[in-house]
């Protein structure tokens, strides 16, 4: 699985558009006795997916939207819902980013390629948890449909969000998918894996990751999966006296904090998905640190390391 999750973060985006990983997701997700579920850019404008659209509307390759379901033991059994950041490339859009800061963001949709991973390993684990995966894919590139900040995006189930930066959509999908989960899904648990704020790596460096959670036992049986897995995880806080950051005069909410304010951004990106988790048993990981290697260290070669990938699949087998 790990591997699985590298092979694809590393293919080079002139390749991996949202519709090829699409593609991938349904070859690999059927191959494994999956139920595999896409949405094209027509249902997604339909059903109302407005972040992922917004995200994916500045490049020349439409976005996509993809559901893979194991049934384990019990189909009609409350799932677990993993959901997982997939975006191709990452330019920044019309905050563009620099040079330097391009050049690792093919292995911007690490998170995608891992639910992918552990969705298609859970058969072989002998899992027997309900566990549905949710892959939001887009590209933010920079054209002349690109979305601008101070745009007011509609996410799926009407919540409205000011466009603070657009270099922070990451959580503009993850919370699109979020919500289609709690309204669609009935999930007994929810869990997203983003390589999602440069934040985290400074907090953390590159030796583990932050994690965030509304459930701290979830957040316990997780961490240990992880540690079994030599992916360690850290324990950060959702400080509530921050949400007031997100307040927006425009929408329901701003994504980002206000600029020159508070620098706490691995923690607002963390308060912004959970507006969007239902008040279900929730778990944030972001792997912006761990999930790329600069250097070829230990078992990781370089570039996309797939953090995560074996951490959640230990969880899962002892859930």
């Amino acid at each position: 699985a790990g591997l699985l999750a590298r092979r694809l973060a590393n293919t080079p985006s002139n390749v991996k558009s949202p519709a090829w990983l699409a593609a991938q997701a349904r070859d690999l997700g059927t191959a494994a006795g999956l139920q595999v579920t896409i949405w094209d850019e027509q249902a997604l404008a339909r059903e109302g997916f407005g972040g992922l659209l917004a995200v994916g509307s500045g490049s020349a390759t439409a976005p996509r939207l993809v559901q893979l379901e194991y049934p384990g033991a019990a189909a009609d059994a409350a799932p677990i819902v993993l959901v997982g950041k997939g975006i191709t490339f990452d330019t920044g859009g019309v905050n563009v980013k620099t040079a330097a800061g391009m050049l690792m963001m093919k292995t911007d949709m690490s998170g995608a390629a891992i639910v992918l991973s552990v969705l298609t390993g859970l058969a072989a684990l002998g899992v027997t948890r309900r566990v549905i995966g949710l892959m939001p894919l887009a590209e933010n590139a920079l054209g002349g449909a690109s979305y601008r900040p101070g745009d007011v995006v509609t996410q799926f189930g009407g919540t409205t969000v000011e466009i603070g930066n657009t270099d922070a959509e990451g959580r503009i999908v993850l919370a699109d998918a979020l919500a289609y989960a709690v309204a669609r899904l009935q999930p007994a648990a929810l869990v997203d894996i983003a390589t999602l704020t440069g934040h985290a790596t400074i907090s953390l460096g590159r030796g583990l990751a932050p994690s965030f959670a509304t459930d701290e036992a979830l957040r316990e049986r997780i961490h240990t999966g992880f540690a079994a897995a030599g992916e360690p995880l850290w324990a950060m806080p959702l400080v509530e006296h921050y949400r007031a950051s997100l307040d927006s005069d425009i929408a329901d909410l701003s994504h980002i904090g206000p600029i020159g304010g508070l620098n706490a951004g691995a923690v607002l990106a963390a308060l912004f998905l959970r507006e969007f988790t239902g008040g279900l048993p929730w778990v944030h990981l972001d792997i912006a640190g761990p999930g790329r290697s600069e250097s070829e260290t230990g078992i990781l070669g370089k570039g996309a390391t797939g953090y995560g990938a074996r951490g959640l699949l230990r969880w899962l087998a002892k859930e």
